[in-house]
């Protein structure tokens, strides 16, 4: 058996507290090491390993960020432009401008699995990540000098094409990384960048819209043209930044720090991986994620903020601007939200991981989306008489919605063994979260400004239905672990081959979920 006990620090992992539930992929194992190996990863003092870790940081994490950025910047600006014209320039009526922004959704969502089934093959992510990022930035660029709307929606399909790798790849590339409670701060703090890319796409569209008249342009194009040539340039600089793995970070790591990352990751399996001379697409893995109790209730869980916040990204300029501020200060007023957002995502990850508990970190922020949807659908009719409610309420959401995504996808990474599985259920879990972006884009009706009972009552439903999901998953997990802690790993070895209790994964008995 594997020993909990503090010993364990060296290796990166906090012991959790005595009535936490510590995962079986958590724990350091010696099943895939050799004698020479686990000695070595045993004598890896604290101190070297929170070095190694903050040259990892200083060189991934950044990059990470910035494209998330990007991609938020890119993904969500037609809501900035909208407000600037984009409307009356390409004549959009009616629900044209909600088709434009789900359209991007359909190749979105179906290429994110293969996506990061082809990213786990290659040896240079880097390169492909990079090639993903020059290309929608080519698109973004070209989305600047579209002319009518079947243009718009031809642009925002390509854009979604393009986009549907990079943050499924991102998660991946951090869980191969870091150990599952070094994660969830990681993916908050890229995730953070969402928050501030909406706080910066305000400020971003307030400066470029006053390029307006200039080259003959209109100010919402140049919105397009000037991000889109910055992603262009993020594209060629992430081949050569975005680090790749450990064996090939030899330019800035030493041979003991590429050593220990390599054997740390090994150590997290009970037994020598089977998946390593796999070479096709293994349909067996897919459907047993998506066919999993587990993955259906996140996906609910992740809902409960991909609904209101994808169609908050899209509309929050035009429900401030209904409060009777002009276009520029809606843009400007749009920052304070997405900061709370930011400063509750990372914070609330760090308890998370401090704790190893996820569930409170993620239901204690739906009760708040609830509580400010639920004030949003209430006073929302006279919006210009509640101001002050109503935009503590647009925060309140932010700073609800923001936590939840990271915590629904580390619980996903720490629960799913396996590399191939987990690369699989990790864009899995994105994919299905961005059909809340499908519906989030159909939910803020024009003709029901401002009041928006639509929009406002879905995403209401959702984060409620949210916090149902995450409880039942937390409960249906702890009668799992109390199941299997019934039998004593000698008889469970007794009954299973290593084999068979490899190829079960994270049905193991051996695997103890995390809460």
């Amino acid at each position: 058996m594997v020993s909990t006990s503090s010993d364990s620090s060296h290796l990166g992992v906090e012991t959790p507290p005595e009535k936490m539930t510590v995962t079986h992929d958590e724990l350091p194992r010696q099943g895939c090491l050799s004698p020479e190996d686990a000695e070595f990863l045993a004598s890896f003092s604290d101190e070297r390993r929170k070095k190694v870790l903050w040259k990892v940081d200083l060189r991934l994490i950044p990059m990470l960020l910035s494209l998330y950025l990007i991609s938020y910047l890119d993904k969500t600006n037609i809501g900035n432009a909208k407000i600037e014209g984009l409307l009356d320039s390409l004549h959009i009526t009616g629900d044209q401008y909600n088709i434009a922004l789900s359209i991007f959704f359909i190749p979105y969502v179906l290429g994110e699995v293969p996506s990061n089934m082809l990213l786990k093959k290659l040896k240079r992510p880097s390169y492909y990540i990079g090639m993903l990022v020059f290309c929608w930035g080519i698109i973004m660029t070209c989305t600047g000098f579209v002319q009518n709307f079947s243009g718009l929606v031809a642009v925002r399909f390509l854009l979604g094409l393009f986009e549907a790798g990079f943050f499924p790849g991102a998660i991946l590339l951090i869980s191969e990384w870091y150990l599952p409670n070094e994660i969830q701060k990681r993916i908050a703090l890229m995730y953070t960048s969402a928050a501030t890319g909406g706080a910066f796409s305000g400020l971003l569209a307030f400066a470029l819209a006053k390029m307006d008249g200039l080259g003959g342009l209109q100010g919402w194009r140049w919105i397009f043209i000037i991000e889109g040539l910055a992603t262009v340039a993020a594209g060629v600089l992430c081949c050569f930044v975005l680090l790749d793995s450990p064996a090939l970070s030899t330019g800035f790591l030493e041979p003991d720090e590429v050593r220990y990352l390599e054997l740390r990751q090994m150590a997290r399996r009970a037994h020598a991986p089977q998946e390593k001379h796999q070479t096709s697409f293994d349909w067996r893995l897919l459907w047993s994620v998506v066919k999993d109790w587990k993955m259906n209730l996140l996906i609910l869980a992740n809902w409960s903020q991909a609904v209101p916040n994808y169609a908050m990204k899209f509309t929050m300029p035009t429900i401030v601007k209904s409060m009777g501020f002009t276009a520029a200060n809606a843009q400007l007023l749009t920052i304070p939200p997405y900061a709370c957002g930011a400063i509750s995502a990372y914070l609330l990850s760090i308890f998370a991981d401090r704790s190893s508990w996820r569930m409170p970190f993620i239901v204690g922020p739906q009760i708040c989306v609830v509580i400010a949807f639920s004030v949003l659908f209430s006073e929302a009719a006279e919006i210009q008489s509640h101001i002050p409610v109503c935009y503590f309420a647009v925060c309140l959401a932010c700073f609800g919605m923001y936590p939840i995504f990271p915590g629904v996808n580390t619980w996903n990474v720490v629960n799913t063994a396996g590399p191939i599985k987990r690369a699989i259920s990790i864009a899995y879990l994105v994919c299905a979260g961005n059909i809340g972006g499908v519906i989030g884009s159909y939910i803020y009706k024009e003709n029901e400004a401002p009041r928006y009972p639509t929009g406002f009552g879905t995403s209401l439903a959702f984060a409620a239905a949210g916090i149902l999901a995450a409880v039942a998953l937390e409960y249906g997990l702890w009668r799992v672990n109390k199941r299997d802690a019934r039998m004593t790993e000698d008889e469970v070895r007794a009954q299973y081959s290593d084999e068979e209790l490899e190829k079960m994964g994270d049905k193991s008995p051996l695997f103890k979920y995390s809460l």
